[in-house]
């Protein structure tokens, strides 16, 4: 059985709960209506006139959601004559006041104070008029209320406005998320498979069994590639399948890359200094994505030959550099943030509170340098661990 609250909120939304509302209205008004009549009576067409304005007014909030602002005049006038013309004093106005609230809720401000200025207005000319049945505290009264009614209904409105802004902004960075997380894990292995394509290509007749390893490296990275694309999609589709046997992305299978990129020509050398400590999960991440990127982009577009990542374990933040001796600002336009490699890595980065660096070596070359702040949770490793 859906919880109370679920229930609650289904009731006020709909056409049901507009039929709900129009229904429970007339009957408040068919209530005070016949206790009014028996105390004072009227005549047959009076009676007729006065019924035929409250069905009519309490019908109209079957379109309130619709025609809001059509609905707030025809019920504020049709009260009105109502009031003019009935011999008591009935408490049609709530229907009024009820489609102002709807009026405000949807952000039609300027129409629900027009609809409460007239129902002050035409309240006051009938004090002036010297009418019996109204007189300056009701008016005074009734302007308060309407007041009231509008300022909640923009209030609903604009928690409304919010909660849907909010709502895309959410999904605007999901989607930036997952669209970075497909760069990394799609654009790493493909770009490595077809450097290794090229260099197969290339040594299939002057070099046959090199050409065969490249051809075994491709086989085993487009596995890897439909592995974590499956995964990925598994994910966003929430399916319940069985939990992935292959660790998860992080510097623990920072040497699986090192040895993915040998076959397209790159020889990494990886170097660790400091206290070595379980990293939080979005820093492992974003510091094995960012390894993966600039082991990338030397292999596809800096032309390098050797690479050196060194991680070192602060006591605070995780320092890292890729450094490789390739064409560095030769490849200038496309490292530089034309795609999304460098700024993917940087928005990682940023969105730890750390900050990450990529530029041309002077002494040649191309050198990535990041910092990433471990949060509160990471904390050194045991001897044993180690």
């Amino acid at each position: 059985m859906p919880p109370f609250d679920q229930l609650r909120f289904q009731l006020l939304r709909g056409a049901r709960a507009d039929a709900a509302l129009a229904l429970g209205t007339f009957a408040l008004v068919a209530v005070a209506e016949v206790q009014l009549l028996r105390s004072a009576g009227g005549s047959t067409p009076s009676l007729v006139v006065s019924w035929l304005l409250i069905a009519a007014v309490c019908a109209a909030l079957l379109l309130r959601r619709r025609y809001p602002v059509a609905v707030g005049w025809f019920t504020a006038l049709a009260t009105g004559g109502y009031h003019l013309l009935s011999e008591t004093d009935g408490p049609l106005v709530v229907v009024p006041i009820v489609a102002l609230y709807a009026i405000a809720a949807h952000g039609r401000l300027q129409a629900a104070v027009a609809i409460a200025a007239a129902m002050v207005i035409g309240m006051s000319a009938g004090t002036f008029a010297g009418s019996s049945d109204i007189g300056g505290t009701a008016v005074f009264m009734l302007a308060g209320w309407l007041v009231a009614v509008v300022a909640l209904g923009t209030v609903r409105h604009g928690r409304a406005a919010y909660a849907e802004e909010e709502a895309r902004l959410r999904a605007t960075e999901e989607r930036l998320r997952i669209a970075r997380e497909l760069h990394d894990v799609i654009g790493h292995n493909v770009s490595m498979i077809n450097v290794q394509a090229g260099a197969a290509l290339h040594r299939l007749n002057k070099d046959p069994a090199q050409a065969e390893e490249a051809l075994g490296a491709i086989k085993a990275g487009s596995r890897e590639t439909l592995r974590e694309l499956r995964a990925t999609l598994g994910v966003l589709r929430r399916v319940d399948e069985e939990a992935p046997t292959a660790p998860a992305p992080g510097l623990a299978r920072v040497e699986e890359l090192a040895a993915s990129a040998k076959p397209a020509g790159l020889t990494v050398r990886i170097e660790r200094t400091g206290a070595e400590r379980p990293l939080p999960a979005p820093v492992d991440l974003a510091a094995y994505r960012i390894v993966q990127e600039s082991l990338t982009n030397a292999a596809k577009h800096g032309g390098a030959g050797r690479v050196s990542v060194r991680l070192h374990f602060g006591d605070e933040e995780l320092a890292l550099s890729v450094e490789d001796d390739g064409r560095g600002a030769a490849a200038g336009p496309v490292l530089a943030g034309d795609g999304s490699g460098i700024a993917g890595m940087t928005e990682r980065a940023r969105t730890l509170g750390g900050e990450l660096a990529a530029g041309a070596r002077p002494e040649g070359g191309f050198a990535v340098r990041a910092r990433l702040p471990y949060g509160a949770t990471g904390q050194p490793m045991e001897e044993s661990d180690r």
